[in-house]
């Protein structure tokens, strides 16, 4: 008879455990948005959270660790963003690499905009101690991932990527959202001109 019960027990645990991590990353997003990574305490998220100071432990190494985890997380979320746009412009013909960087880029921005508060927080410089390693190193990749588009076209790929990083940064960080989309769309029409 245990055997008919440890499944559910099992189950039950995790989808606690499971819910318990959420509960975890939604109070540092809030609390990161609105007080800033070097002013919250992990007290701060475990009380938002209506968990333990233990089970943030079990669950992430501290509070970078939960930065760090929504980082990779919208990160995540982006790339799913940009791929699907990319493939979506394949899927209707579309090969010229420029237009598909383009059409990458786009959904990115989109992104940012449909999560400005938290993508503003990765770009305001208020992170754990070496953050601005990850974010260089997130720039590299998608800066080898556009080049996959071209072919030897190195110096193109770094001026583009460049440009849209800057316009990535102004349109997150913009508190006025007709101005940040128009200077998505107005840099995105001018890099379409370049190629």
């Amino acid at each position: 008879m245990s055997s008919d019960i440890e499944p559910t027990v099992t189950v039950r645990t995790s989808e606690r455990g499971a819910a318990t991590r959420l509960a975890l990353l939604e109070a540092a997003r809030e609390i990161f948005i609105t007080c800033g990574f070097a002013e919250t305490g992990v007290t701060d998220v475990v009380a938002r959270a209506g968990a333990s100071v233990g089970s943030l432990y079990h669950h992430f190494s501290g509070k970078a660790d939960l930065y760090l985890t929504l980082f990779d997380d919208f990160q995540a979320r982006q790339t799913q963003r940009t791929r699907q746009a990319i493939q979506e412009a394949r899927s209707r013909g579309e090969s010229e690499p420029m237009k598909l960087l383009l059409a990458g880029a786009r959904a990115y921005l989109d992104g940012c905009l449909a999560e400005r508060e938290l993508a503003a927080l990765f770009l305001r410089g208020d992170g754990p101690t070496g953050f601005e390693v990850v974010m260089r190193e997130r720039l590299r990749q998608w800066t080898r991932r556009s080049a996959a588009l071209f072919e030897r076209e190195d110096a193109l790929v770094l001026v583009v990527t460049g440009a849209l990083a800057a316009v990535v940064q102004e349109v997150t960080l913009s508190e006025d959202d007709e101005r940040a989309r128009r200077i998505a769309e107005e840099s995105l029409a001018l890099i379409g001109r370049i190629h």
